[in-house]
């Protein structure tokens, strides 16, 4: 009996679709198929793949109408928002915009005996493993560049987002970028791990959770193939003395319960100095209490359910075990919260880094707030940590800010702002947030590799 993939909806718990997974040979198959493509997708002009996926792009955005109302049923986000399509072109259009620069020919040096230079190789065959928090977004980190480096791509798609990789597949076919070149797949664990030990890829991109990644790399051991990783997050938020409170307040709090709180880079842990902390709070709970929690299609809500109930229950007992440990809750219970998706967020104070919701990930719409005195602490404080994703240090001094993010373990320093990806940026991460770049000319660099050429011309 073949396994059949189950996207059961947060809205009210109902399968929203299923498709059967493939068996080990059917994958083994479509793997073949990819490396069989490849080159000759390669050999075309870096210009004509270029132009091709940004049709496939500018395809997807024509079934926005669809595809949002959608991601609410698959995910719970709220249709107000309007989707990803806004940042899936961006970070498309951006490396579109750089390919023929970042996978140019490095010159060394040519004279009258040698030509010397370095190409940029697309590694081959891109395996492509998508998270359901933004589904299109992270896809497209690493499949535009992918395909525009000469690779061809194959895509597992998370099954709370079980079809967005259709969407995406139907697309790009759509434009005429041939069906061996990008494919969405549908895998098992166990067909998934055959694959990448039985070498069947030659790189693999993963964006999910610590254990995730772990599996990846324990799958491809011994094979050389290369694995990036974006795994989990506690980002931290800094508000200095001299910070705009204002500002601070309204984009920390959005970082930290925006999409329910299920962001890579969300805030989950705030450290406000001394002399703002009152009143960082009371401005944080207020926004926070103006929050409506409902049905993710309803024009209303602002917030909808978590995308899984097991989700959802993993930040109650977080809050729970705080509270129990003697940290403040904030936010009365909302009237919508049913003990399952739906879920009141929630604002912690009191709390120190011996409780989980100021260690562990946690995904949802839970933030604490804790009181420092000094740079120094706060340092201290955000590198406690097993994570390093991004920290946002909110001062209107950009030296200190720099020299402060000097001393972050993390990947990304952000000044004034939080939660958002600079294409022109690499995103990239450090300790157990795992290792890798996407994105920017180093995205480009992380789907090639590098080809020395030495060569000693013939004289008389």
């Amino acid at each position: 009996m073949s396994q059949t993939l189950k996207c059961i909806s947060p809205i009210d718990g109902s399968v929203y679709a299923e498709r059967p997974v493939l068996s080990l040979d059917a994958a083994q198959a479509a793997a073949k198929a990819a490396r069989a493509a490849q080159k000759a997708w390669a050999a075309r002009p870096v210009q004509e793949r270029v132009d091709l996926v940004m049709a496939g792009v500018a395809a997807v955005g024509a079934m926005n109408d669809a595809i949002v109302p959608e991601l609410a049923h698959m995910m719970g986000r709220p249709t107000r928002y309007g989707g990803e399509f806004g940042g899936f072109e961006e970070r498309a259009g951006h490396m579109a915009s750089i390919a023929v620069e970042s996978l140019a020919e490095i010159e060394v040096g040519e004279d009258a005996t040698f030509k010397r230079y370095i190409k940029r190789i697309p590694h081959g065959v891109v395996f492509v493993v998508a998270p359901w928090n933004y589904p299109y977004m992270t896809a497209i980190n690493t499949v535009a560049p992918a395909l525009i480096a000469g690779n061809t791509v194959m895509l597992k798609h998370a099954t709370q987002t079980l079809l967005v990789g259709e969407r995406m597949a139907h697309a790009f076919h759509s434009v005429g970028i041939p069906e061996d070149v990008f494919q969405n797949v549908f895998l098992s664990h166990d067909v998934t791990n055959d694959l990448i030990a039985g070498n069947a890829f030659d790189f693999v991109n993963f964006t999910g959770s610590v254990g995730g990644g772990q599996a990846m790399e324990r799958a491809a051991a011994g094979t050389f193939t290369g694995v990036g990783t974006e795994l989990g997050g506690k980002d931290p938020g800094y508000v200095m003395e001299d910070a705009d409170l204002d500002a601070a307040v309204d984009t920390l709090v959005d970082g930290a319960m925006f999409n329910a709180g299920q962001c890579c880079c969300g805030i989950e842990r705030i450290y406000v100095h001394e002399s703002l902390y009152d009143q960082f709070v009371e401005k944080a709970v207020e926004i926070v209490n103006g929050y409506k929690l409902g049905h993710p299609m309803e024009a209303e809500t602002t917030m909808g359910p978590m995308a899984n109930v097991r989700f959802a229950q993993e930040v109650r007992a977080q809050i729970a075990e705080a509270v129990t440990d003697g940290a403040v809750a904030h936010i009365d219970t909302m009237d919508e919260d049913d003990g399952g998706a739906y879920l009141t967020p929630q604002i912690l104070t009191n709390v120190t880094h011996d409780m989980r919701v100021m260690r562990d990930e946690s995904f949802g719409p839970v933030v604490g707030i804790m009181k420092v005195s000094s740079d120094a602490e706060a340092i201290k404080l955000m590198n406690d940590s097993e994570f390093g994703l991004t920290a946002s240090l909110w001062t209107q001094d950009v030296d200190r800010a720099a020299r402060i993010g000097d001393e972050l373990e993390t990947g990304t320093v952000f000044m004034n702002r939080a939660d958002y990806l600079d294409p022109g940026l690499c995103w990239t991460g450090c300790k157990n947030t795992g290792r890798g770049g996407g994105l920017s000319v180093i995205g480009f660099h992380n789907l090639t590799r590098p080809k020395s050429y030495h060569l000693k011309k013939v004289t008389s």
